[in-house]
């Protein structure tokens, strides 16, 4: 569809293509809406009537108010020679509520016209990564147990004295008629009449479809799961438990109402991770192209965020320059939006993105990583990022040892130690107790680079000051005494640690996914030879240094110090504009990533605010010194 959008664009004046782009935009909306509402008709319909007599008057209206906007929704999409079929199959659906006809004959014809809608319209109805209900039960606490409460038996507090009120989905009768995807749907458009809101706004594809999976388990019997036959994650999805026991039996029934309420977890390879990209990418331009800007650019964020970042790191040992030119074609596509360019351009944009996922896809492959390439990651990625916390840590350990500090040694012991507690910590927090998005993870990073960024210039400056003798004593006579320096050593240890552990953890958790059973031992080999090597080089480093004079020591470390400053300040923008906290102004620069060192006119700026900062406070550094020479 997107193609043969952009094959009118080209050939027709701009106000037909201007047309075409409205009635794109109409079947993104209008298809899912009227999903929505047959899905909702053929769940509570057949509670209505009974016998050909009115059980509930009220939902009955409701019902028939319902088949009113979805005859609308129907004849807006946009002109098929199947839609004169569908709007048939509306007028017959019309016609047998009116007749008071049998819920389950009524609720049967509601599903076979959807599946039509969603055959003829191109609605996808299945999640492209495999739901976690693990994940689902946090969205869960935070979002609905206030209304439908803890259990889901719709006896939450806020639901108190709600018209209707709040959903029972401990129902099973009601919830064997819903579709995985029509639980999905339901949270993302809401019901409307009712207190339940639309939650796309809030959640993300991701964490609706892990959302419903969890809702699904309220009426499940996880023991039925353990059978013979597995449902795929399609099928799970687009069919309901009532139909499955209709074709197969209560047996097969119980079976896909525990799958579908705990899919089975599938290796999430690249190939799932770039399928997501590419898929959310299609929702960005369609929502673009309907004039909603502002849910373009986050579910273009989130593109990025939930599927291409999580292959960067493995893809990066690829082939880093594939790495690279993906990461700024998916960012020249955000930056189109953000700017607001036509919808031709952004969707040039996407295509080129959309080129470059492709190229990676077929560089990473699509069932996992190979176990080279799994001890190669494994070895990388601790060696990287751990690199840049040793630098700092064997740097303050060097000097307190140098000079005799050791009370001041244990102050940073402490804080690496606890910066191991809290990552740890972090880790656990987000796999099990509170869902971290993507966008999180990112700000953190970033605000943690930087705020790293501003600590190890301080004292890089600090060591410049007091590399003679005599300025070294006065300090440990009045800080280091007193414990004030300690403190601050041990809040540098703290944040330089914890910043690369998160990254660590989080390059970790989804190697171990797309490595698989077969190449667990891989990333565990790689990441135990990155260990013995950082211990080494620590070691050579702590040994190297306690030769050097003083002078020079306190030199070469706070230059160390100094430049780690500015990559810290490169690292962090860039993190920050991953997260979409602001937008990106690519400019004619090289790239070196381990310098956080990127074409881009923000990250360069920061770093140059950096450098700035470096030549003032050594250039008071000198005159100072110059005068205590002069006074002496």
């Amino acid at each position: 569809m997107i193609a043969s959008s952009r094959f009118l664009a080209w050939l027709v004046l701009p106000v037909i293509a201007f047309c075409s782009f409205n009635a794109l935009a109409e079947t993104a909306e209008g298809a899912p809406k009227a999903l929505h509402l047959l899905d909702y008709i053929g769940a509570d319909y057949p509670a209505t009537v009974e016998a050909g007599k009115i059980i509930d008057e009220s939902e009955y209206r409701e019902q028939q108010e319902f088949l009113k906007v979805l005859q609308g929704l129907i004849a807006d999409l946009p002109a098929k020679p199947e839609r004169a079929e569908l709007e048939q199959g509306v007028s017959n659906l019309g016609a047998a509520i009116a007749a008071r006809k049998d819920g389950a004959d009524v609720a049967r014809q509601a599903r076979q016209l959807g599946a039509k809608l969603a055959v003829t319209y191109e609605v996808s109805q299945a999640p492209v990564i495999t739901p976690d209900p693990t994940r689902g039960a946090p969205l869960y606490a935070q979002q609905c147990s206030v209304c439908h409460g803890d259990a889901g038996a719709g006896d939450g507090p806020a639901g108190v004295g709600m018209t209707p009120p709040p959903a029972n989905l401990r129902d099973a009768v009601r919830l064997d008629r819903l579709s995985l995807y029509a639980i999905y749907n339901t949270l993302g458009m809401g019901v409307e009449g009712t207190d339940m809101p639309a939650f796309a706004d809030q959640l993300d594809d991701r964490q609706r479809w892990d959302l419903a999976t969890y809702i699904a388990s309220f009426s499940a019997d996880p023991a039925a799961a353990k059978s013979g036959k597995t449902y795929n994650i399609a099928d799970l999805a687009r069919q309901t438990p009532a139909e499955v026991q209709a074709a197969e039996g209560p047996q097969a029934a119980a079976t896909f109402r525990a799958q579908r309420a705990q899919p089975p977890q599938v290796k999430r390879g690249p190939g799932q991770l770039l399928d997501y990209t590419a898929a959310t990418l299609d929702k960005s331009i369609a929502a673009y192209r309907a004039g909603d800007h502002d849910q373009a650019y986050d579910l273009s964020v989130a593109a990025y965020l939930e599927g291409f970042e999580l292959v960067e790191s493995s893809l990066d040992n690829v082939d880093a320059n594939v790495r690279k030119d993906t990461e700024k074609s998916l960012m020249a596509y955000r930056q189109s939006l953000q700017d607001g360019l036509p919808v031709a351009q952004a969707e040039q944009r996407l295509e080129a993105a959309k080129a470059k996922l492709k190229e990676s896809a077929g560089l990473l492959g699509s069932d996992g990583l190979s176990w080279s390439l799994s001890y190669i990651s494994g070895l990388l990625i601790l060696l990287r990022e751990g690199l840049e916390a040793i630098l700092v840590l064997a740097a303050i350990l060097a000097f307190l040892r140098n000079t005799g500090q050791q009370s001041a040694v244990r102050s940073v012991n402490i804080g690496w130690g606890l910066a191991l507690l809290a990552g740890l910590a972090t880790w656990a927090v987000a796999a099990y107790v509170i869902d971290v998005s993507g966008a999180q993870r990112e700000l953190l990073e970033g605000a943690t680079a930087l705020f790293a960024s501003v600590m190890v210039l301080w004292l890089g400056v600090w060591m410049h000051d007091r590399r003679h003798a005599a300025a070294w004593q006065d300090y440990i006579k009045s800080s280091l005494v007193s414990g004030g320096g300690r403190f601050g050593f041990a809040i540098l240890a703290f944040f330089s640690v914890y910043r690369e552990l998160f990254e660590v953890i989080l390059f970790y958790e989804t190697l171990w996914l797309q490595a698989g059973a077969a190449g667990h031992n891989a990333v565990m080999a790689g990441g135990v030879t990155a260990l013995v090597l950082l211990i080494g080089l620590a070691w050579v480093i702590l040994r190297g240094s306690a030769k050097l004079p003083l002078a020079l020591f306190f030199g070469i470390n706070a230059g160390l110090l100094c430049a780690l400053s500015v990559v810290f300040a490169g690292h962090g923008v860039k993190a920050l504009q991953e997260a979409g906290i602001f937008g990106t102004r690519p400019v004619p620069f090289f790239d070196f990533d381990w310098l956080g060192i990127h074409a881009d006119a923000y990250s360069l700026s920061a770093q140059a605010v950096a450098i700035i900062a470096i030549i003032v406070l050594y250039s008071r550094s000198r005159m100072a010194e110059k005068r205590r020479v002069q006074v002496s």
